[in-house]
């Protein structure tokens, strides 16, 4: 999906909104669990549910892996489900030597490797540009780069500073040598937003994943207001709120009321 494909989502559908794929077995609601893909048979029923009021799905690659390859198989499964006008993200934070990462891009953008064919993956930038730009050889595949995260553990390297800069704005000035805004995000915490402001001086024209709205405690008005640019440039995500809005058979209905009231309050903030 391009730049301006992801935009004229947006616009269609007046939402920013990415769901995260964040599925846990041990939570998928008992009605399921004896489904042969219980994990599948969950997706499937929230991506029906939300896919009006989503323009992204964010499977966050952990959940999957923690299954061995019947999780693979649900992940594959999924992907393929998602529809096609929705951005779909690979949340794997992967980040290697080049070679490495080379093994790690074909992973998740080469379907005649793993059968996976994602639009983009979160990559962490710890190891430099040798580690970033395998993901990059990829033609219209994106990199959405860790830059300021909502962990706590966040203020352990990521503020601190080199010279008179935090460190993640020097990430953020250096990783734009390497890609264009047509080609890279950044990953910025939704309990980080007093920092938007500073972060759209950086990077004004790049979209942001925005993760920690919803059950983590982020503020969709306080990130809308520092983030949004002329092209939305946000894609802020909601999981749990989402995902386990219910744990009985209501569940899709439930995630969808809290997509849509998500969506409702996005299009007040576009407009």
């Amino acid at each position: 999906m391009t730049y301006e494909e992801l935009y004229l989502q947006i616009r269609h559908k007046q939402s920013y909104l990415c769901v995260g794929l964040d599925t846990d077995i041990r939570k998928i609601p008992a009605h399921l669990q004896n489904d042969p893909d219980p994990v599948f048979a969950f997706n499937r029923q929230i991506i029906d549910a939300t896919a009006e009021f989503a323009v992204a799905y964010k499977p966050n690659i952990a959940f999957y892996e923690a299954q061995g390859p019947r999780g693979w198989e649900s992940l594959r499964k999924t992907l393929a489900y998602i529809p096609k006008s929705c951005f779909t993200i690979a949340d794997a934070k992967r980040g290697d030597i080049g070679n490495t990462s080379d093994l790690y891009a074909r992973t998740f953008f080469d379907p005649s490797a793993a059968g996976l064919d994602f639009d983009s993956i979160t990559v962490a930038p710890y190891m430099g540009h040798d580690s970033v730009t395998p993901f990059l050889n990829y033609n219209g595949k994106w990199v959405i780069l860790l830059a300021l995260t909502s962990n706590p553990g966040s203020q352990d390297f990521q503020v601190q500073h080199i010279g008179n800069q935090p460190l993640f704005e020097y990430v953020m000035q250096t990783a734009q040598t390497w890609a264009s805004h047509d080609r890279l995000m950044f990953v910025v915490g939704a309990t980080q937003a007093e920092q938007l402001g500073r972060i759209r001086q950086i990077a004004p024209n790049h979209f942001l994943l925005v993760p920690g709205v919803g059950a983590q405690g982020g503020s969709l008005a306080e990130v809308s207001r520092y983030g949004l640019n002329e092209h939305g440039g946000l894609l802020v995500n909601a999981s749990r709120s989402i995902l386990y809005a219910s744990s009985g058979t209501d569940f899709a209905r439930r995630a969808a009321g809290e997509a849509h009231k998500l969506q409702r309050e996005m299009a007040g903030f576009l407009s």
